[in-house]
């Protein structure tokens, strides 16, 4: 289906799904499986200006492909039943694959993994919070302080055949202030890999061309001078973030 028909063809809606805390659907647009997403679903937040988070998921979109990793589902702003909203490819994800964990911690493996937090369980049984190590997540990682995802919960994260991971529900991104929320807090302080710095330069010179211009209509002016802050910050240290501030460091529910 060509990007002109996605954007006009008929968007069925054929289910809701009534985990997500804003108004969420399953539907497609002829054989296309989607998500759609109405801004007038929205609830409205303290910190986050209302009827913004579709934008700033389309605009997650558009920074994950300017970094060239394919992080997130094809995204983009359609009109639909309730209006305009945003709509992202819908993804079968692999339900035996678990990229994100919460075990006992006496079974926490030895290799291929990152503890991120330890605590107990409602019977006082020790428990530990722990991701995969792999590059996929590194990337996510990085993403998530670049666009400043504040809601990076485990269930966020779309395990996919052949190791890929997509990332969805990033309407809690971009803001100017620090909200770093995340599970994925496994590499602190390591030093980011060459491959890794020269993304996050592709990111910083795209926002300078047509990145920026596409950016500027759905988010604002200083959250792009913010994103572009970001950039340069990770760049200029060269390694992964380390929690900072006064509010949690990750979200609740952790999924």
């Amino acid at each position: 289906m060509s990007a002109s028909e996605l954007l006009t063809a008929e968007l069925e809606l054929t289910g809701r799904i009534t985990t997500a805390s804003n108004a969420t659907f399953f539907g497609s647009i002829g054989d296309i499986s989607v998500v759609y997403k109405p801004i007038a679903g929205e609830k409205p937040l303290w910190d986050f200006p209302h009827g913004t988070l579709a934008h700033r998921e389309v605009a997650a979109y558009l920074v994950s492909e300017a970094l060239g990793w394919s992080l997130v589902p094809q995204t983009w702003l359609r009109d639909g039943r309730f209006g305009q909203g945003m709509v992202q490819l819908w993804q079968e994800a692999d339900p035996t694959q678990h990229p994100v964990e919460l075990l006992p911690t006496q079974q926490v493996p030895s290799t291929g993994w990152k503890a991120v937090l330890h605590g107990q369980d409602g019977d006082g049984e020790d428990v530990t919070l722990l991701h995969e190590d792999t590059a996929a997540l590194r990337r996510m990682a990085i993403f998530d302080a670049l666009i400043n995802n504040a809601d990076r919960k485990g269930d966020h994260i779309l395990p996919m055949p052949g190791e890929h991971r997509y990332g969805v529900d990033h309407g809690l991104s971009f803001h100017v202030e620090h909200k770093l929320r995340t599970v994925l807090w496994g590499w602190i302080d390591e030093p980011l890999a060459d491959e890794e710095l020269h993304s996050i330069d592709l990111l910083s010179d795209a926002l300078s061309g047509e990145l920026g211009q596409d950016l500027v209509k759905l988010v604002s002016g200083d959250e792009i001078s913010a994103l572009a802050a970001r950039c340069t910050g990770l760049r200029e240290t060269g390694q992964f973030p380390a929690p900072r501030g006064d509010m949690p460091a990750v979200p609740w529910p952790l999924f």
